[in-house]
């Protein structure tokens, strides 16, 4: 009985008008008579929303709200009008409803979230805490705003027909009429196209945004088939891999692992189609995976312990824990399409993805990472930048291998569905060859350096430019705006700690800017510590960044702790020589290293020439070099921290993604 009250209540307030008129135009009802049965219906409702529910075990009840503000109305109008004899306490019962509803929505304005993000948070749980929560949010607001000012016009409306006999003089049968054909009618057919040119423009707005399905969460149908996921060399000849492609040689590459009883893989495939297709098959089958970019005989000894594999792409030496990419997918047995459309869950706290330090300091290590932190960070970074990089393709200058290349170039475009370049650009020539004009280009401040030296002119248009793996000079920085159109936009983070903070010197100068989600405060030893929900220690982790923070919460970096040295008591930072050495503008690239032999400590310094330099010692022995550098850091430091040793080489050795190591520069002066 009740549920039956409860359905004729919506029944009844829907066509609330229609009936009014019925009852009081066709039927000559008596107004009281009518009112009395108002009355008695509302009695009704008021009743079945007022009764007790269960809402647990324990026999709690609550109030059935959402009829019971209605059938209090039905239940004021019906006694007004029984007392007065007055109709209009009928017809008054549509623009409380329109101000009731006008409070409701408006509201909701100024004590957030607005009712119709509530509404959209309800239907799609994903909304909430996702990267582009805050541009749906804006979207319900001005859709809120837009029902606030159906309501005042409705309203405005349902008080002119309810008071149309005094202010216009019309008859009493013709004022009904007029009210009846309003409120019954025309107002839900009005408020029908609202709803329907809403629901229009929603679609349009839904289908311009951007669709982020990270590797943890996609599913067989979260991509057309023919969505094209990258390209190669040359986006003109259609040579495309679709998302079709990618379920199907995962799911190859899926049957391969299920095959083979080994738990760990080491990775390292220089095509990202296979990279990526690999790795995501290596997730599903919950294995554990080791990425890296050495792949040296004397490393992979040590890292290739027994039960654990390795899969390749290239041409090396295999034994039989060993494995080629290519033929794993090009000779393997097509799957059902069952086998294609599934995709096995991957827990994202539970994934195990060790990635190895650059090394740069010492001897690199694998850093334990799950795919909750990586798509944490690449959140983040859709929440700053992801409008400019769901407009373009990508292409890329950084090796995969590493934190910086995996998170930005694997993970980050899967997520945006940005086609991406198969291989990445090795020369800077390579960008004369591209197609396009519309690119994300993610890179490095060494191959920026190296294209701004031997590029002058290039044809893109359209260039937004990520860089980690290493701080832009000033001189850089204004040197690649030229260029590209497009001042770098610097990322600073480490493996241990993933992302940390940006910046666009154009705008922010040598300041870092750091993540809402970050927080930064100095050691005693003058180091940045960190911790954010990148970090698996609640604790954070201590950086050997000196930095200078700000009250704001910006930062300035200030070199390394660990080029910080004592040379003979005197304490000399190694970071400080290498920037007087470039003051010389002479010098492109430096790096300066402690040695030390059987009596003392001391530094030496490895430096590349640029063009002036190149040209002014071109008839000049060593020592006469060795003298010039001596005498010009003779002016800022004492003798005895001044280097001791010199190399003049072309280049420094650096690994794919520009880090410079310093044990092999140390080597220099072996």
């Amino acid at each position: 009985m009740k549920k039956f009250l409860k359905a004729l209540f919506y029944v009844v307030a829907a066509v609330y008008p229609i009936l009014v008129f019925t009852f009081l135009v066709i039927f000559k009802v008596d107004t009281k008579i009518l009112s009395l049965c108002i009355v008695a219906l509302a009695a009704a409702f008021f009743l079945s929303a007022t009764g007790s529910k269960k809402t647990d075990a324990n026999e709690k009840t609550s109030l059935d709200w959402k009829p019971f503000l209605s059938s209090v109305l039905f239940l004021s109008a019906g006694l007004f009008c029984f007392i007065t004899g007055k109709e209009f306490f009928l017809k008054i019962y549509s623009v409380v409803i329109s101000a009731t509803m006008l409070f409701v929505f408006g509201s909701t304005l100024f004590m957030p979230p607005n009712i119709i993000f509530r509404f959209a948070t309800l239907s799609d749980k994903s909304i909430k805490g996702s990267s582009f929560e805050h541009k749906v949010y804006k979207y319900c607001e001005k859709v809120t705003i837009v029902w606030c000012c159906f309501f005042v016009l409705n309203g405005t409306a349902a008080t002119l027909t309810t008071f149309s006999e005094k202010i216009f003089g019309l008859s009493p049968e013709t004022a009904r009429k007029v009210w009846a054909i309003y409120n019954g009618g025309i107002s839900y057919v009005l408020m029908g196209m609202l709803f329907t040119i809403e629901f229009i423009i929603r679609k349009l707005v839904d289908k311009k945004m951007m669709k982020l399905f990270p590797i943890t969460k996609f599913k067989a149908d979260s991509r057309k088939d023919d969505y094209i996921v990258c390209y190669d060399d040359v986006w003109s000849k259609k040579d495309y891999k679709t998302w079709k492609d990618f379920l199907t040689d995962t799911a190859k590459m899926r049957a391969f692992f299920d095959s083979h009883s080994a738990k760990e893989y080491i990775l390292h495939c220089e095509d990202y189609w296979y990279f990526l297709c690999t790795f995501v098959a290596i997730l599903q089958c919950k294995k554990t995976v080791y990425i890296t970019q050495n792949i040296t005989e004397s490393f992979m000894a040590e890292v290739k312990t027994p039960g654990v594999s390795f899969i390749t792409d290239q041409n090396v030496p295999l034994d039989d824990t060993s494995f080629f990419i290519p033929d794993l997918i090009e000779k393997a047995t097509m799957p059902s399409e069952t086998d294609i459309r599934t995709t096995p869950e991957i827990n994202d706290e539970e994934t195990e993805i060790y990635l190895y330090t650059s090394g740069s300091t010492g001897k690199p290590k694998a850093v334990r990472h799950t795919m909750k932190e990586i798509e944490t960070d690449n959140s983040v970074v859709i929440s700053l930048w992801g409008e400019e990089y769901f407009k373009r393709k990508q292409i890329t200058t950084v090796s995969q291998h590493h934190v910086y290349g995996f998170y930005w170039c694997i993970c980050l475009p899967f997520t945006l569905g940005l086609p991406f370049r198969r291989k990445r650009i090795e020369f800077p020539s390579e960008f004369e060859k591209l197609t396009d004009t519309s690119y994300v280009l993610v890179s490095t401040p060494a191959f920026l350096k190296r294209t701004v030296e031997v590029l002058d002119k290039l044809d893109m248009k359209d260039v937004f430019i990520s860089v980690s793996g290493g701080a832009v000079s000033e001189e850089l920085a204004v040197s690649t705006e030229k260029l590209f159109g497009f001042c770098p936009m610097e990322g600073y983070g480490s493996t241990e700690t993933s992302g940390i903070a940006y910046r666009q010197q154009s705008r922010d100068g040598l300041v870092w800017t750091p993540y809402d989600c970050v927080k930064l405060w100095v050691g005693e030893d003058g180091c940045l510590n960190v911790k954010s929900p990148f970090i698996k220690d609640p604790a954070g982790v201590a950086t050997a960044d000196l930095v200078e923070l700000y009250d704001d919460g910006r930062f300035l970096l200030k070199g390394r702790a660990d080029s910080i040295v004592k040379i003979e008591e005197k304490r000399i930072s190694m970071t400080e020589v290498e920037n007087r050495l470039l003051e010389t503008g002479f010098v492109s690239e430096v790096k300066v290293v402690a040695l030390s032999n059987e009596v003392r400590q001391y530094l030496a310094a490895a430096v590349v020439l640029n063009a002036q330099g190149r040209e002014k010692f071109a008839h000049s022995e060593k020592f006469e070099m060795n003298r010039w550098f001596h005498d010009f850091l003779m002016k800022y430091f004492e003798n005895v921290v001044i280097p001791k040793k010199w190399r003049f080489v072309e280049k420094l050795p650096s690994d794919v993604q520009g880090k410079i190591h310093k044990l092999e520069v140390m080597a220099l002066f072996e």
